[in-house]
């Protein structure tokens, strides 16, 4: 046979190896096929062995364990070893009832040897034997671990929201990143889970326990039956040879079953126990020297006891003594370790930290701490919803927001930096309240005159005890807290564009659903990469659209690369149109239309024609008077909408957006300019101006 044609073959074998996803299926298959088919000696006689060995492994494994949730698929494992248990107790019970009078080999030399070694030949010592093991089995281990797993799930649910809680303001604090936080929230709830399945596998455990005992009653009765009627046995000679059968078979699969009872109780029992349970305990049981002498001291007094033996006490007396005089001799150093006496030299930290640049970083005077610390840290929870409602408005993850002290500002001062650049700051008063009047105007209120830090309105903080009388009044009232959240959620959306970094526009591509990725694999890299992707995201957030809708923009962005367009301004303008109803439906005011203002056919001609140089790359190259006399007529138009109420939006033709917006920007940064593609075609509109 040639290698090409054994290839697949060898393939196919190793799909069906243990380990693999068909050797698991092909095993559990196996185990149940053993309730129904009955099974040679021979292959009870492995399977008993592979119970037995397998057993010990499962002990061994819990007792090196680091932690319990390094053995999360201990639940499946104990659910696979009871299924192997009982189908061959139903194996053997097959065997015996079947072909005890055979002699006994019947069911296999497995069972012979528990039955005739470890009874020593005495059916009433073995019985008595498999009593007691199933006693301890199902009244001591499986209960007690059963209570143990059922606590620790309860309390593990129970404090899941107080952990999730310390992650979101670790995460929101700086102290770790996204990455660190994702993985910690994927422990968390692989330890519930784990706790939660614990729960019930050890209810596995029981049943086996009970079906063990029910199963060898069936057979000692059924096979007298079989053995006085069936076979004409002597009473004497049925009951010896299938009792015997019987217990042994008892004996075979409740000792594994003792074993893995026992390595569930260590599993439930580590708790907060760090490191293997042989260093755990030989640390925590020889850590002084103290219990272990007062643990020799009552071995020698028992060996001074008439009646008792003298030698095992003495020998324990000589152990616990050598060991409590080794451990004085040789304290251990975590424990006894001498005081540092003199200054202790500072650990310079590693110079790469001082390259490192906080991308968020909140800056408060000593006057301010409390609003970020204490018993109720307004402040770092209003910073957590604004996170969430970003994320949710604009589909941009904020990046985490670093809040620290700085001795050098005000006591009531603070500083926002984006990128170590300071973006804003102002003043709070932590034990006022900030009024402000919507009809402009510093409040007919007692109080300290200020200006509101985001946007500059005239205000007022007043005392606490004034508020009732500043709401009768129409007055906005708000706390310093937020405040502070007020004037960071502006600063954040005038500079989104700049916060989306190229890793964080990876890792929105990362996370798109699995549906996705094909249309991210046909995009990236063949028709652009992902910083072009990255430029294109930028420009949306720069005119707060939100980026929510990735799969949209994707497919714009592969529309626009299709179609020869390589200049990123035209790229945005497709994704732009790409996502008309959803830029029709953000601006579209309170009585249901888009208020426009629209460029008049003039000015559409004088800024087309203005446009020079190659397709790709278009400059607007228009005389600075002209520019002028467009900008005054601009602030006109919107002013006087303004004036009638209306928040009007500046309609132009696609070709000339871009740089319209270019200049509006400078004057007017919030105004937004949508091009005739922008508007869905179901959506009002009302003209309410012409420039």
């Amino acid at each position: 046979m040639t290698d090409s044609a054994t290839a697949p073959l060898l393939a196919r074998l190793r799909r069906a190896a243990p380990g693999t996803d068909v050797g698991l299926a092909l095993g559990v298959i196996a185990l149940l096929s053993v309730l129904v088919l009955p099974l040679p000696t021979l292959l009870l006689d492995l399977g008993l062995a592979l119970s037995v060995t397998a057993s010990v492994l499962v002990l061994m494994v819990a007792l090196f364990l680091e932690r319990p949730l390094d053995f999360t698929s201990f639940p499946t494992l104990l659910l696979l070893t009871t299924l192997l248990r009982l189908s061959l107790n139903v194996a053997t019970a097959r065997l015996i009832l079947s072909h005890g009078n055979e002699g006994p080999l019947a069911a296999g030399h497995v069972v012979a040897a528990f039955g005739g070694f470890l009874m020593g030949g005495d059916v009433v010592i073995g019985l008595i034997l498999f009593c007691i093991l199933l006693v301890v089995n199902f009244m001591v281990i499986t209960k007690g671990s059963g209570r143990i797993a059922e606590v620790a799930a309860r309390f593990s649910l129970d404090a899941m929201p107080g952990k999730q809680m310390a992650i979101d303001a670790d995460m929101s604090a700086g102290t770790i990143d996204d990455k660190t936080a994702r993985q910690r929230r994927r422990e968390l709830e692989q330890e519930s889970g784990f706790y939660g399945a614990m729960d019930g596998a050890a209810k596995f455990v029981r049943g086996d326990a009970i079906a063990g005992l029910i199963i060898t009653v069936i057979n000692i009765v059924g096979g007298l039956t079989i053995g006085l009627l069936r076979h004409g046995m002597a009473f004497a000679d049925a009951a010896s040879t299938f009792t015997t059968l019987t217990v042994g078979d008892g004996l075979v699969s409740q000792i594994p079953a003792l074993v893995v009872s026992t390595a569930a109780g260590i599993v439930v029992t580590k708790g907060g126990m760090e490191g293997t349970a042989d260093a755990t305990l030989v640390r925590q049981l020889g850590s002084s020297p103290k219990p272990l002498a007062m643990a020799a001291g009552a071995a020698g007094v028992l060996a001074l006891m008439p009646g008792l033996p003298a030698l095992p006490f003495l020998a324990l007396f000589g152990l616990a003594g050598g060991a409590a005089w080794f451990r004085l001799k040789n304290p251990m150093s975590a424990e006894t370790a001498p005081l540092p006496t003199g200054p202790v030299a500072p650990v310079e930290p590693p110079i790469g930290e001082a390259l490192r640049i906080d991308t968020i970083r909140l800056e408060l005077g000593y006057g301010l701490l409390a609003l970020a610390g204490g018993d109720t840290p307004r402040l770092t929870e209003q910073v957590k919803g604004l996170r969430r409602s970003i994320a949710s408005e604009m589909g941009f993850v904020l990046p985490p927001v670093r809040i620290q002290d700085n001795m050098e500002l005000p006591p009531d001062g603070y500083s926002i930096r984006v990128k170590e650049i300071e973006a804003g700051h102002g003043e709070l008063r932590p034990h006022k309240l900030l009024a402000m009047d919507p009809k402009g105007g510093v409040p007919d209120l007692p109080g300290e005159r200020a200006s509101e830090p985001a946007f500059g309105l005239p205000a007022l903080w007043i005392d606490a005890s004034a508020k009732d009388e500043a709401l009768f009044r129409g007055c906005t009232v708000v706390d310093p807290p937020s405040v502070l959240t007020t004037h960071l959620t502006e600063i954040v959306r005038e500079t989104m564009a700049e916060l989306l970094s190229y890793s964080e526009t990876q890792k929105l591509l990362d996370e798109l659903p699995r549906e996705q990725q094909k249309l991210v694999a046909d995009l990236i890299p063949g028709q652009i990469t992902v910083g072009g992707v990255q430029r294109v995201l930028q420009a949306l957030l720069a005119e707060r659209i939100s980026i929510r809708d990735l799969p949209t923009i994707l497919e714009g962005i592969q529309e626009a690369c299709a179609g020869g367009a390589r200049a990123i301004p035209a790229i945005a303008g497709h994704v732009r149109a790409r996502l008309a109803r959803q830029i029709s439906d953000h601006y579209t005011g309170p009585a249901g239309y888009i208020p426009l203002i629209t460029l008049s056919p003039a000015w559409e001609t004088d800024f087309a024609e203005a446009l020079t140089g190659p397709p790709e790359d278009r400059q607007l190259a228009m005389a600075p008077s002209r520019l002028q006399d467009f900008m005054q007529r601009l602030r006109a138009a919107f002013d006087a909408a303004g004036a009638t109420g209306e928040q009007p939006v500046l309609l132009t033709g696609g070709a000339i957006r871009f740089h319209v917006r270019a200049i509006v920007e400078r004057i007017r940064p919030s105004t937004p300019v949508l091009a005739q593609a922008e508007i869905f075609p179901r959506a009002r509109i009302r003209t309410v101006g012409t420039i």
